[in-house]
């Protein structure tokens, strides 16, 4: 039996094969603390083991799913570079263990997924949502690069152009825009959302699991393969990022509730 309740603001929960991971800091709409980072960085290995796991739910606690980062800790990593360095290798392993897991994993977006928490979304296989969830990567609107995985995963999905204008700009889109060009697989009403999520999970977890699973690892490939070229470039110039006078600029902002002023350093 392995122990899942190490992993800091995570629940996970196990039923007839579909095990359930919720990112659990409600309070917070999902944003992601130190434990959750970590937690992400290592869950997917031991999922990947698991003999109880055929499929895996992905989702979130109360209204969203994730808000992606946490101001207060934007400020800390800038303050204190130590911290940014510690989370580096986690960076990596979130993207690099959810694509190695061969268990199939749905995304249940009951609400918002931005930032990290819309590349962890994307980064699984089948994305479902809510109608009102609204899905973006604002990074560059916190004076950031969209080093975390976004700049992998979004040309993936919907192209290079659509890819670009979103990742440029950081605008939010819909759930609905979001299945309209590809960027997720369904979009339903909330109250339909666990009956779409679960229907799929049960009918995934009760088929040729071996076929299923040996299916997503060959189909990962290609995505694996870009991955590893890309990650460490993707976080070396996030990092280089987080210290711009941009970046501290976009956090001091937000304290203050008022709009940026970027001049490009």
């Amino acid at each position: 039996m392995i122990d899942y309740s190490i992993y800091q603001d995570l629940l996970v929960e196990k039923n007839n094969g579909v095990m359930t991971v919720t990112l659990n800091v409600p309070d917070a709409m999902n944003a992601f603390t130190p434990g959750l980072h970590n937690a992400m960085s290592r869950i997917w290995s031991d999922i990947h083991d698991d003999p109880e796991v055929d499929v895996v739910v992905l989702t979130g606690a109360g209204r969203a799913f994730s808000a992606g980062g946490n101001v207060v800790a934007m400020q800390k990593k800038i303050d204190d570079p130590a911290q940014w360095d510690e989370i580096v290798p986690e960076a990596k392993r979130i993207i690099f263990r959810m694509l190695e897991c061969d268990k199939p994993i749905i995304a249940r977006l009951n609400g918002h997924a931005v930032g990290l928490g819309a590349t962890v979304a994307l980064f699984c296989d089948i994305i479902i949502a809510a109608d009102h969830t609204k899905i973006g990567d604002p990074h560059v609107n916190a004076g950031l690069v969209a080093g975390d995985g976004g700049a992998v995963i979004w040309p993936q999905l919907v192209g290079f152009a659509r890819a670009k204008e979103y990742l440029f700009t950081g605008d939010l889109m819909s759930a609905t825009e979001a299945e309209r060009i590809g960027l997720i697989n369904h979009v339903v009403s909330a109250d339909e959302l666990d009956d779409k999520v679960y229907g799929l999970a049960r009918r995934l977890a009760s088929g040729a699991s071996k076929s299923i699973r040996w299916t997503k690892q060959v189909t990962n490939i290609p995505l694996r393969q870009l991955a590893h070229s890309m990650m460490d470039l993707s976080i070396s110039v996030e990092t280089q990022s987080n210290f711009s006078s941009d970046h501290q600029e976009a956090v001091t902002a937000f304290t203050n509730k008022r709009k940026p002023n970027f001049t490009g350093g």
